[in-house]
């Protein structure tokens, strides 16, 4: 299958390699496009693929659309894409409001074709683990949950679309919809949100730090703690998972033996965006686009549902209505 690459940031710069690492699986990356034509340009040279001049270009040549644009851009450019009868892997979050993912999934569900939402989490190792060990029984039932996603603010020399809350839904949901999505996949669904971070008591803060807690219509609880208040180059995660029956607990922090972390890091030393890294030769990512290549040749199940995708978005709205709010709010268990 021919595969057209949107986007040239830093998710296009990750997904790249990824497709090119599967040639061998009968995986072409095409090409790119992107909205600056400068660095479609510069990730198709180090690629050694063609630049799309439009995105209808790029739809005509290929079988498979890889979406790393910006979440407002989603719901448009994946129902052309579906109108089109191409297979469509997209970055998370699906979109900014449940109404637009849902016409995502029907226009796709409509024609034919299939939608991945890239929710990488579930394929870190780590995290891959631990939800084996808790869907085990080893550690009984999820009782408390607690997730860290802490990194520094995304920067970007132009269009840094990530700091705008129209585009992104900021960090409440554009970072820390990873873990809701991992949380829900370790306990079910999520019943009541209930949110407090520094911007929504001070939205002139140079960072953003959020704790959300979630309640689950099977009784467990789970708190996340997200972060982009930290020096450029900083990434840190961890899990803490109580069940029953035991306790499991992981963090980044414990997986190198020295961490140096400098308050001001040279400037080319630090993505645009924090990633969290990996000693592994093949990396989440890889690991992501490898399995949805294998779902749609074996015609097999995704490990995220797009729907898996939409209940991880509510619970971000949720978030988000309850820092507006200052309450609890309870999400309601309709059909998704």
């Amino acid at each position: 299958m021919r595969v057209g690459l949107v986007g040239a940031g830093s998710m296009g710069h990750t997904h790249a390699p990824a497709w090119k690492s599967l040639a061998t699986k009968g995986a072409e990356l095409a090409g790119i496009h992107a909205a600056r034509a400068t660095s479609a340009q510069e990730l198709a040279q180090e690629h050694g693929v063609k630049v799309y001049p439009s995105y209808d270009a790029l739809l005509a040549d290929v079988d498979i659309v890889d979406l790393c644009v910006p979440t407002d851009l989603h719901r448009a450019m994946t129902i052309q894409a579906a109108e089109a009868g191409k297979h469509i892997i997209c970055e998370k979050p699906i979109a900014l409001t449940v109404e637009d993912g849902r016409a995502m999934i029907d226009a796709c569900d409509k024609v034919g074709v299939r939608l991945f939402i890239a929710q990488v989490l579930r394929f870190v190792p780590q995290y891959s683990t631990a939800q084996a060990v808790v869907a085990s029984g080893q550690i009984g039932d999820p009782a408390v949950i607690r997730l860290t996603r802490a990194a520094y603010q995304p920067r970007k020399a132009v269009d840094n679309w990530f700091t705008d809350e129209n585009r992104s839904g900021g960090m409440i949901l554009d970072l820390m919809i990873h873990d809701y999505d991992y949380a829900r996949w370790l306990a079910g669904d999520v019943k009541r949100v209930f949110a407090k971070s520094a911007r929504a008591i001070r939205p002139d803060a140079p960072g953003d730090y959020a704790l959300v807690t979630l309640r689950f219509v099977g009784g467990a609880i789970a708190h996340i703690e997200g972060g982009w208040a930290y020096p450029p180059g900083f990434f840190r995660t961890s899990i803490d998972i109580a069940g029953t029956g035991g306790l499991l607990e992981w963090s980044s922090d414990t997986s190198e033996p020295m961490h140096t972390h400098l308050a001001a890091p040279p400037e080319q030393q630090a993505a645009e965006v924090g990633l969290p890294p990996s000693l592994e030769t093949e990396t989440p990512f890889d690991f992501e686009i490898r399995h949805f290549y294998d779902a749609l040749v074996n015609n097999t199940p995704f490990l995220v549902t797009p729907r898996d995708a939409l209940a991880a978005l509510q619970i971000g709205l949720a978030a988000r209505e309850s820092l507006q709010t200052g309450r609890a709010v309870t999400i309601q268990q309709e059909a998704l």
